[in-house]
């Protein structure tokens, strides 16, 4: 199910920008404001441009978000002053404690926007490390982060 909102929200953030890159160039006097003139195939280019679209919003979270393990070992009691200090340190804030795991919520409110408020990271210990999950291109950034201050620990 998380996949599927994912997908959907990529979805209307891809067809709310192709809307602003169509409105800028309509205003600035690039193309004429008529549909059928501004694209080769008229009116049907808008489903074949939704179609593309739809494509790449239902492969987005296969890649968008994944997993990594960084190698932190230690009790979830003794890895939380380490965790929330990097994490904070990072721009994140606690967003709860659960189970032995913690979630992060960005703190800046533009962050989490531009980021379709899917940007929380998710760490939780497993047998070899401190398991990371998350928006791909934020986890390499926690996962070094933290495996960096294992002389703290």
């Amino acid at each position: 199910m998380k996949y599927i909102i994912r997908s959907l929200k990529y979805f209307c953030y891809l067809i709310l920008l192709l809307v602003l890159i169509i409105l800028a160039l309509v205003l600035t006097g690039f193309v004429e404001a008529d549909l059928s003139k501004m694209f080769v195939n008229g009116y049907d280019s808008l489903w074949q441009i939704a179609l593309i679209m739809l494509f790449f919003a239902l492969l987005y979270p296969r890649f968008g978000f994944s997993k990594r393990t960084a190698h932190l070992y230690g009790s979830p009691e003794e890895l939380r002053p380490v965790l929330v200090r990097v994490m904070e340190g990072l721009g994140y804030r606690l967003e709860k404690e659960a189970d032995g795991g913690f979630s992060f919520l960005r703190r800046s409110g533009v962050s989490r926007a531009l980021k379709m408020w899917e940007d929380r990271i998710s760490i939780s210990p497993t047998g070899a490390g401190l398991e990371v999950e998350g928006l791909t291109r934020d986890i390499g950034r926690v996962v070094s982060a933290l495996e960096a201050t294992r002389e703290d620990v």
